[in-house]
């Protein structure tokens, strides 16, 4: 059995692991990463948002060609089959792993491939194909990621039941489909196969679409959703799902039933976790297999740290990555940690959905004296130059101040156009003002020029 003596060791290549390793070794340390998977990437790369948005880029495409009058007179509306267009998406996770492999490869990171297990608080056991390595180490990053959460009367070997990592495996296109659980995954899920022409039956066990957005953000996915042949249906809980050779049978505790080609599970993670003995260390992770931390990412054992989905809020790639930076930087005692707490939401549904800081009922609620700027982008011309006239930005600001305290867009490129105001709401004092907007000078015509027009629609409103 071959012994290897490391500073630091990383459990998990996907983006925690990789940006918790990536700072390690740029302080100097020795560092080793642990993938049980043949390729890095994790979930991220190669299940979960490298997948599901090159899918949504494809879809997209094929949806502003069907609707554009200009292609009517080259032909008649094309359809593609779900396995063709996730074909075309399938070329990004290549490229991804062999940029990801290149980065362990150029800063010296050992990539050791095998499953891990804690020994002890500085032993790491790695079972590979045809060897058995242990890895000492001062400390180790926890970067384990998450799963769908399957629960067990659910079968999931049923060739017409999936959950949102067997979906990539959805060899032709069904006619049908239900769609359970319609937090992000599910609805983007559920925008995907829409556009694809499939009749999609959305459930959701909440009362509204992705509660933690601002309510008219909400109530606009809403409607888009069903514009586009969704049925969303709210306040509902499964009993029972059945399968047979030619089709499902979902059982609501409603007493309804409805019957599709094809049924979808999409509520809910848990943290990957129970392989990798914990118990040799003292940690146990919670019901749904994540681990809990402090502010610094540290597990009650104070050598191990955690970060990215296996930790739980916010389960985002963008902040997994920042999370297992930080907690490189706290071992490494540098100036750049931060506890990652202000996360932008980026929801790739179509159209996509971004947001940061306060909603208006959060703000309502704390008496905050705020108020609104609108720009709709049927009104920019960039919007109406691209055909992409669906959509909205809004700012909320403080009436006295003028302080930014939240941006939410929802449209075409909205995940893109909300980091503009995250730099500004980012400044120190009087620098995060409305007055940036209003006083910035705009590429004409961009999607960016939304800021100019919400400022000034809101300065309108004080008085």
């Amino acid at each position: 059995m071959a012994e290897h003596h490391y500073d630091v060791v990383v459990i998990g290549a996907g983006p925690s692991g990789e940006g918790a390793a990536m700072n390690a070794t740029k302080h100097g340390k020795r560092v080793a990463i642990v993938e049980d998977k043949p390729t890095v990437g994790g979930n991220c790369t190669h299940w979960g948002t490298i997948p599901s948005k090159a899918l949504r880029h494809s879809v997209k495409q094929i949806i502003t060609f069907n609707t554009n009058q200009m292609f009517r007179d080259i032909g008649e509306p094309r359809w593609f089959s779900f396995p063709r267009v996730l074909q075309n998406a399938q070329k990004v996770i290549g490229k991804q792993v062999k940029l990801r492999t290149q980065f362990y490869s150029r800063n010296r990171v050992d990539l050791i491939n095998g499953r891990a297990s804690f020994l002890d608080e500085n032993r790491l056991e790695v079972r590979g194909n045809k060897s058995v390595e242990t890895l000492h180490f001062k400390q180790a990053v926890i970067a384990t990621g998450s799963r769908p959460y399957l629960p067990p009367d659910v079968d999931f070997r049923h060739h017409r039941i999936y959950n949102s990592d067997t979906i990539l495996n959805l060899s032709h296109t069904p006619r049908t489909l239900i769609i359970y659980g319609a937090g992000v995954i599910g609805s983007e899920y559920a925008s995907i196969f829409a556009g694809l022409g499939v009749k999609v039956d959305l459930i959701n066990p909440g009362s509204r679409l992705l509660s933690f957005l601002d309510d008219e953000i909400s109530d606009a996915l809403s409607y888009h959703l069903r514009n586009n042949g969704v049925l969303v249906r709210h306040n509902e809980q499964y009993e029972a799902l059945d399968g047979d050779d030619h089709g499902v049978v979902l059982s609501l505790q409603s007493g309804k039933k409805i019957r599709a080609d094809a049924f979808l599970w999409c509520n809910g993670r848990s943290g990957n976790t129970e392989s990798l003995g914990l118990e040799n260390i003292g940690l146990t992770p919670n019901g749904r297999g994540q681990l809990s931390t402090d502010k610094h990412y540290r597990t009650d054992v104070e050598n191990i740290y955690a970060a990215g989905d296996v930790i739980g809020w916010p389960s985002l790639a963008s902040a997994a990555y920042d999370q297992g930076r930080s907690a490189s930087s706290d071992i490494a005692q540098d100036e750049y940690f931060r506890f990652v707490s202000d996360v932008p939401t980026g929801i790739y549904t179509i159209p996509e959905i971004s947001s940061v800081g306060k909603t208006e009922s959060e703000l309502t609620e704390a008496k905050v004296p705020y108020e609104v700027g609108q720009a709709f982008f049927k009104d920019l011309a960039r919007a109406q130059i691209t055909g992409e006239a669906v959509g909205m930005l809004k700012i909320l600001f403080h009436r006295e101040t003028r302080q930014i305290l939240g941006i939410h867009c929802f449209g075409d490129q909205a995940a893109e156009i909300v980091h503009i105001g995250q730099a500004i709401m980012n400044q120190e004092g009087e620098a995060n003002s409305l007055n940036y907007f209003i006083n910035t000078t705009f590429n004409y015509p961009t999607m960016a020029e939304a800021y100019r027009v919400a400022a000034l629609n809101g300065l309108n409103r004080i008085f």
